[in-house]
């Protein structure tokens, strides 16, 4: 929280201590929602509720979309019945629908039972999309208009209904039957003529998607096309609400937080840090440093095969550290990178042996370069014989080159198959490459050396 954030709380917490209501709400009604919301989020929980309470009904609403979900289930749950129905129903239907997916069963049914007919049947009709689709995402409140509108009546459409709507920089052009047939900006009502016709002044050529489209796919439409929102119809072409901008960026920061956590050999989360429980932490980061602790059980199986070797020349084990770091990160890095690309639709698995071919040409680079490097530190700096030098030094060309082949054939690999490539640039891959240096180093020292 920045200093005018903590000035704020130390006001707005001065005024609910003595109670000072009226003067409290008036300074409510002219901050931004965003930052009430995040003064919310560090106060104790009756206050935070008493806060919410003093807020104006409409004002309330865009708050309590803005909360962490712990704290709209504290407070949906310590209203009355008929509270709590008035906020489902000022709510935007998405993110209503958001909430009651996080709620226990007996309390969704209780709110739906207190929430307006038509609320109730826009959340039930989201409730029915798969989760992480583009269904899930949307909202049905949006703008439509017909072809044979002039551009008066559009404009009085907007008027009528603009207060329910999610937006109304666009407007979407419908048939009879709610088929999309295009859309019609908000600026060409406005420096067109009255009586012109919507069809004559309509976008015929209209980017959708479909509402079972992955919400990632889904995004990337809006970075490809650079939209603002984006209209979802069903399997017959018929219009069923939209998705807009702000929806989307909680879904890419969402995607991209899975992704590192993933690639962190972490289990995904959507609680926030400091709202995880330490039993909760555990139970995401134990699994995989289970399975990596396990996994290099190989890693030492592999040292101890070798141990008469070791003992002949002690000074091979001072370089396992740095043989197994280079190749880990080698493989990390070209794993990482074709992850990256593969999210951004830059690459597609028909470019597989592109990628691969790409990543042997770099695997020999880099391994020159470090190992050229190498056998400098162990020559001068460690005064090692020329001959150790060259198997430290062939190690490293075999072990980068490799590590950079393994990382993208199995990420590409792994995408082909359906499932998440991040999961393979976790320690996992790490582990792997570890195991494959020290078979490479041993091999190596067994030629050269002769042990």
């Amino acid at each position: 929280m920045d200093k005018t954030n903590l000035n704020d709380l130390q006001r707005l917490r001065a005024l609910l201590n003595e109670k000072k209501y009226t003067e409290l709400q008036q300074n409510l009604s002219q901050m931004n929602d965003y930052d009430i919301a995040l003064i919310m989020e560090s106060m104790e929980d009756e206050d935070m509720l008493k806060m919410f309470r003093i807020l104006g009904k409409d004002k309330a609403a865009d708050v309590f979309s803005l909360l962490e979900t712990d704290s709209q289930q504290y407070i949906i749950t310590s209203l009355s019945d008929k509270e709590a129905g008035i906020v489902i129903d000022n709510l935007q239907s998405d993110d209503a629908a958001d909430l009651l997916e996080e709620m226990p069963a007996s309390i969704v049914k209780k709110l739906l039972e207190n929430a307006r007919p038509d609320t109730r049947k826009d959340i039930n009709h989201l409730l029915q999309y798969p989760e992480d689709s583009a269904g899930s995402v949307m909202t049905v409140e949006f703008v439509d208009l017909k072809t044979d509108m002039t551009v008066e009546q559009a404009i009085e459409r907007i008027k009528s209904i603009s207060m329910d709507s999610e937006t109304i920089n666009i407007c979407y052009v419908l048939d009879a039957k709610r088929k999309l047939m295009g859309t019609c900006a908000l600026r060409y009502l406005l420096l067109n003529n009255n009586d012109v016709l919507i069809g004559d002044i309509m976008h015929e050529n209209v980017i959708s998607c479909d509402t079972a489209m992955d919400q990632e796919d889904a995004a990337k439409l809006f970075q490809k096309y650079d939209l603002t929102a984006l209209p979802v119809v069903d399997h017959e072409n018929r219009m069923v609400g939209i998705i807009t901008i702000d929806d989307i960026m909680d879904v890419m920061q969402k995607e991209t937080t899975e992704d590192i956590e993933k690639m962190a050999a972490i289990i995904p989360t959507d609680k926030a840090y400091l709202k995880t429980t330490v039993f909760e932490t555990w139970k995401k980061r134990f699994p995989w440093l289970m399975l990596l602790m396990l996994s290099a059980t190989f890693t030492g199986a592999i040292i101890s095969n070798y141990e008469n070797a070791l003992s002949r020349f002690v000074v091979l084990t001072s370089y396992i550290p740095m043989l197994m770091d280079t190749g880990g990160n080698a493989g990390s890095q070209a794993s990482t990178e074709v992850v990256r690309a593969l999210s951004l639709g830059q690459i597609s698995f028909k470019d597989f042996f592109k990628v691969i071919f790409k990543e042997m040409r770099v695997g020999i680079l880099c391994g020159i370069t470090l190992s050229a490097a190498a056998f400098l530190k162990c020559i001068f700096i460690d005064q090692d014989t020329w001959m150790v030098a060259s198997v430290v030094c062939i190690t490293i060309i075999c072990a980068v080159f490799l590590s950079k082949l393994c990382g993208s054939m199995l990420t590409m690999a792994v995408y082909k198959l359906g499932f998440d490539p991040a999961v393979v640039a976790s320690p996992l891959l790490t582990t792997v490459i570890d195991a494959l240096s020290l078979l490479i180093y041993f091999n190596v020292a067994s030629i050269v050396l002769q042990i």
